[in-house]
C-alpha cells in the first residue's frame, strides 16, 4: 500500500462489497472459500492480469487475525518466480481505528495442476519440468524452515507457458511450531500426520509432491480414499505395513479432534487399530477424527508396505511393538508394477519420495539434484530464501494486538520491482 493514498470505489460482486483502489479495474469473480473471495482484475498501472483476494473476516476471531497476519507475512516474504509473492495489498481504511478488511493482489494465474490433469494426459517432458518447478519452489521454501503442509493440484497455479507457481500460504508453519494432523487434502497428506507424529519434518511436502507426481503420469490419484480409513488402506498396500523401527519413533500420546477436544490416542494404538481394522473402544468417540485417519493410512501402506522392523522398535510399548510383529507383514509393492510404462528414473524418484520413515525421504534440495531433473538442474539457480523471522507464532495476542500488527504490514508494503519482459507479454 502507497503512502499516497489512491483513490477508492465501491462494487457488490456476488453480495459482497468490494472497494478497491482505482486502478484495479474489470473486476470478475473466479473463486470464493472459507478464508476469502477472489476477483480477476486488471492494473491500469502494471498492465497485468491480477488476483485480488478480499479475506473474510480477518479479525472475527484471534485465530483468524492470527492467520491473516501469519498469511500476509508470508506473502511479504515469498520472492521467488516458483512461489506466489505479494504484488500489492491495501485497505481501504484511513485509520487503524476503521482497519477491518484486508485485500492481497498477486499473479492471475491461469489454471491449476487440478484443471490440467482432469482435461489431458501429461507427456514425461511435461511432468519433468512441472515437478521440477514444484521441488525449486520447495527448497526455496524450505530454507526458510517453513513447511507449506497443504500441497495438492488444486494449490498449484499454471499458466499457458507451463510456468508454475506455489500457491495458499494461510496454512504453512514454521518447523518448530507444534503442529496439529488435520490440515491437507486427505489424498495428499503424509502418513506421519494421520498417526500424530507433532514434530513432523519439511518432508511432509515431498510425500505430497510424490502423490502429485504419481497422479501427473498415470492421469489418476494416487491414494484416493473415500474416507480417511480407506485411505490408509490404500497406502498400506503400496508401501506396506509400518516396522518397527518407524513405530518407536512415533511419540505423540494425543491427538485434538475437529471440535478442538483433546483427545488422549497412544499413535501405537491407532496402529494398531488399522493394522488389524479393530471395532473401536466405547471411548473411541472421543477420538474420531485420528480413527478416520486410519483409512488413508491403510491405503498408503498396500502401495509402501508395513513399516521394517527398525521402526516397529522405536514404538515405546512392548505390547504393540509385540502384536505388530506377530501380525502378517505387507511387503512394499514393486513401483515399476504400478507405475508401467513410466520413465524409470521418474519411478526411481517416486520411491525415494514415497517412503514411510521420513527420515529417509528425500528432501527438495536432493530431489532437484535427482538424474530424472538432469535437462532442468542448475544450483546456481535454485536459489534459497532470506531468513525468515516467525518467532509472532508463540505469542499469544489479542484480536486487536493481531490488527495492530497486520495494519503496520499494510502500511509498510513496498511493491516489488516491475518485470518488464512480464509487462510486455
Amino acid at each position: 500500500m502507497s503512502q499516497e493514498r489512491p483513490k477508492f470505489y465501491r462494487q457488490e460482486l456476488n453480495k459482497t462489497i468490494w472497494e478497491v483502489p482505482e486502478r484495479y479495474q474489470n473486476l470478475s469473480p473466479v473463486g470464493s472459500g472459507a478464508y476469502g473471495s477472489v476477483c480477476a482484475a486488471f492494473d491500469t498501472k502494471t498492465g497485468l492480469r491480477v488476483a485480488v483476494k478480499k479475506l473474510s473476516r480477518p479479525f472475527q476471531s484471534i485465530i483468524h487475525a492470527k492467520r491473516t497476519y501469519r498469511e500476509l507475512r508470508l506473502l511479504k516474504h515469498m520472492k521467488h518466480e516458483n512461489v506466489i509473492g505479494l504484488l500489492d495489498v491495501f485497505t481501504p481504511a484511513r485509520s487503524l481505528e476503521e482497519f477491518n478488511d484486508v485485500y492481497l493482489v498477486t499473479h492471475l494465474m491461469g489454471a491449476d495442476l487440478n484443471n490440467i490433469v482432469k482435461c489431458q494426459k501429461l507427456t514425461d517432458d511435461h511432468v519433468q519440468f512441472l515437478i521440477y518447478q514444484i521441488l525449486r519452489g520447495l527448497k526455496y521454501i524450505h530454507s526458510a524452515d517453513i513447511i507449506h503442509r497443504d500441497l495438492k493440484p488444486s494449490n498449484l497455479a499454471v499458466n499457458e507457458d507451463c510456468e508454475l507457481k506455489i500457491l495458499d500460504f494461510g496454512l504453512a508453519r514454521h518447523t518448530d511450531d507444534e503442529m496439529t494432523g488435520y490440515v491437507a487434502t486427505r489424498w495428499y497428506r503424509a502418513p506421519e500426520i494421520m498417526l500424530n507424529w507433532m514434530h513432523y519434518n519439511q518432508t511432509v511436502d515431498i510425500w505430497s509432491v510424490g502423490c502429485i507426481m504419481a497422479e501427473l503420469l498415470t492421469g489418476r490419484t494416487l491414494f484416493p480414499g473415500t474416507d480417511h480409513i480407506d485411505q490408509l488402506k490404500l497406502i498400506l498396500r503400496l508401501v506396506g505395513t509400518p516396522g518397527a523401527e518407524l513405530l518407536k519413533k512415533i511419540s505423540s500420546e494425543s491427538a485434538v479432534d475437529r471440535r478442538g477436544k483433546a483427545a488422549v490416542v497412544p499413535s501405537w494404538v491407532l496402529l494398531l487399530a488399522f493394522l488389524t481394522e479393530a471395532v473401536p473402544s466405547p471411548n473411541w468417540e472421543d477420538c474420531w477424527v485420528a480413527y478416520a485417519d486410519i483409512n488413508q493410512l491403510q491405503q498408503i501402506m498396500r502401495l509402501t508396505g508395513t513399516p521394517p522392523a527398525y521402526l516397529i522398535n522405536r514404538m515405546p510399548s512392548h505390547e504393540a511393538r509385540n502384536y505388530i510383529q506377530s501380525l502378517t507383514q505387507m511387503p512394499k509393492m514393486n513401483f515399476a508394477n504400478v507405475f508401467i510404462g513410466a520413465n524409470p528414473l521418474a519411478v526411481d524418484l517416486l520411491e525415494k519420495m514415497l517412503v514411510l520413515d521420513s527420515d529417509k525421504r528425500i528432501t527438495a534440495a536432493q530431489a532437484l539434484a535427482h538424474d530424472y531433473f538432469a535437462q532442468y538442474h542448475d544450483p546456481d539457480d535454485e536459489p534459497v530464501a532470506d531468513p525468515y523471522d516467525q518467532s509472532f507464532e508463540s505469542r499469544d495476542l489479542l484480536i486487536d494486538e493481531w490488527k495492530s500488527l497486520t495494519y503496520d504490514e499494510v502500511v509498510s508494503f513496498v511493491p516489488p520491482p516491475l518485470d518488464q519482459e512480464e509487462m510486455e507479454s
